[in-house]
């Protein structure tokens, strides 16, 4: 009992912190009403950019997702020329600047692709995608693997006994099992990604903080600059805690699941 009370009050601590920049931003506009209405008019120009903060990261981390859970079993794969390119891939990715990999997704990607004849623009936020992707497809591959050489041996050998190949046993046996071992790890990339989609603005993508910086330019007020990015910082800060918070109480569930 006497080590839940500590425990009670951080909760506590944290669910004050989690309320403070909301309440900070509105008694700030409250005390200066011409500030207020300058937020308010600029509120829905800058809830269109964080909604697009929202579908970079869901979009980055589905595409990585799909292909770093293939490149995880291709590194486990036994013929050298499949697994070393891929463990190539992983590596230098993995260590690579998000930053870098938006710039350069920026460039390489023409800016409009032909298909059947007709000129389709390539939007800048959909290179910013792949490029967020990238890295978040190198960590999922690491988290598979090792998801998989977690999985006991004796799994496979039972699977073997039930007449399983070992592509089914793959399939319907040991990927489930992995899917609980990935999920806390995969969250915590999710957060990552979703803090790096401020990157995108360097590249002209309309997402929140290019917003802000938008806002900021047309209002020229130094107090509404300073509250343009406070909402910036509770916006991304409302939306990475939860998954914090969900992350661990996972790991504890897993863990606790793990030693029964």
């Amino acid at each position: 009992m006497a080590l839940s009370e500590p425990r009670k009050s951080g909760h506590l601590l944290r669910n004050i912190g989690f309320a403070a920049l909301p309440a900070l931003i509105l008694l700030w506009s409250l005390a200066d009403l011409t500030l207020g209405r300058e937020l308010v008019e600029w509120l829905p120009y800058l809830a269109s950019g964080f909604l697009m903060n929202v579908v970079i990261s869901l979009s980055a981390m589905t595409l990585g997702t799909v292909v770093g859970t293939i490149f995880g079993i291709l590194q486990l794969m036994p013929y050298r020329p499949v697994r070393y390119p891929v463990v190539a891939y992983v590596q230098a990715f993995r260590n690579a600047p998000h930053l870098v990999l938006i710039f350069a997704t920026t460039y390489i990607f023409p800016f409009e692709i032909v298909v059947f004849g007709n000129y389709l623009p390539f939007p800048d936020w959909l290179k910013a995608v792949i490029g967020l992707a990238i890295p978040a497809s190198a960590y999922v591959a690491e988290i598979t693997r090792g998801a998989i050489l977690s999985i006991p041996t004796t799994q496979w050998e039972a699977a073997k006994g039930l007449g399983f190949s070992r592509s089914q046993a793959l399939r319907w046996i040991i990927l489930p099992q992995c899917l609980r071992r990935s999920l806390p790890p995969w969250m915590n990339i999710l957060a990552s990604i979703t803090m790096g989609t401020s990157l995108a603005s360097l590249v002209g993508v309309h997402e929140l903080l290019h917003a802000a910086t938008d806002a900021s330019t047309a209002v020229r007020r130094l107090d509404f600059t300073i509250i343009a990015y406070i909402v910036v910082m509770a916006a991304f800060f409302t939306l990475c805690y939860p998954i914090a918070r969900l992350t661990r109480r996972l790991e504890q569930h897993f863990n606790a699941g793990s030693r029964i």
